[in-house]
């Protein structure tokens, strides 16, 4: 099970800390160890670290309907978002 980071900037750091849209998306595709990090020198640049058995199913939703509106409720600006996959 690959493990995957995400880095975009945020609206709003404290908001998109609390939110729960992490676990309602990725849950119910079996994402585990999900786990946040900001950028003590800029705060709106964050980023996540998840555990993913299915590549496939997390890169269609992130670009599905459900996808954008959790990233929208979230704050994160979608031009900003970066995503790696362990090696």
């Amino acid at each position: 099970m690959p493990t995957v980071i995400g880095h975009h900037d945020v609206k709003d750091k404290d908001h998109w800390l609390a939110s729960p849209k992490r676990e309602e998306v990725f849950g119910p595709l079996g994402v585990t160890n999900i786990r946040t990090f900001v950028n003590p020198q800029n705060p709106t640049q964050v980023a996540v670290l998840m555990d993913v058995p299915d590549m496939d199913a997390v890169m269609a939703l992130m670009q599905s309907e459900a996808g954008a509106e959790a990233m929208e409720y979230d704050g994160v600006l979608p031009e900003t978002l970066v995503i790696l996959v362990e090696a």
